[in-house]
């Protein structure tokens, strides 16, 4: 039996990562299924647009998550599982932009870049997905090998910036009924509160640290040098 502080094996740790693998295919299945049986709405379209938008930010918030768990709950495992999340919220996003390029506009890149240009909540998705694509490309142990780990990780905390961008994408696609907006801007504030007291509980233990005065000597001095 896994407990939650115990490190899984080889084993467990592919059997974790095929089930959740499987779970986060169930909402396209679920999107899929809806469309065949004619079950998503008078907009199906629409329907599917809009529910995988609200999915790549979810995986994004998920992805954003794994870190205070691991802190909290001492699960340091969970690490091995950020990556396919992040993968899942961009495979989510590109989906997200296929709907919008070929079941809403067909294709036609004239009114789609003026709907970029016109349209500031579709300007902020594009910049958002566009941000995504580095980091989907570099997801990889040799990526991070070929980087450096410092570079790796100066570039992987962009998803602060997408997670936000993503909120006012959000934002500035409803009209009326903002629960939803909010409620996704909320966990994106205190995932990103949470980093930042972090950051500062360090920077204040490092200023501590460079004050404290060195330990006394104990013992017997011995004399090296002789006279």
């Amino acid at each position: 039996m896994l407990s939650l502080r115990t490190t899984p094996s080889t084993a467990q740790l592919t059997g974790i990562k095929l089930l959740l693998f499987a779970l986060c295919l169930i909402p396209a299945l679920l999107l899929g299924q809806g469309l065949l049986n004619d079950t998503l709405g008078a907009n199906p379209i629409e329907a599917i647009t809009r529910s995988s938008g609200e999915w790549t930010l979810r995986f994004l918030l998920i992805t954003l998550l794994v870190s205070p768990l691991r802190k909290y709950t001492g699960m340091h495992w969970l690490l091995r599982l950020r990556r396919m999340l992040g993968l899942y919220a961009f495979a989510y996003g590109v989906a997200h932009l296929l709907c919008y390029v070929w079941l809403d506009q067909f294709f036609d890149w004239a009114e789609i870049a003026r709907d970029i240009w016109k349209r500031p909540f579709i300007t902020v998705g594009v910049v958002a997905l566009a941000l995504m694509l580095p980091l989907a490309l570099t997801s990889s142990n040799a990526a991070i090998r070929r980087l450096g780990g410092r570079r790796w990780q100066a570039l992987h905390r962009s998803i602060y910036t997408i997670a936000l961008l993503g909120c006012v994408h959000y934002w500035w696609l409803v009209k009326k009924d903002v629960s939803g907006p909010l409620l996704y801007t909320a966990l994106t504030l205190i995932l990103l509160g949470l980093r930042a007291w972090w950051r500062e509980q360090e920077r204040r233990r490092q200023v501590q640290g460079a004050y404290l005065k060195p330990p006394p000597l104990s013992g017997k001095v011995i004399r090296i040098f002789s006279r």
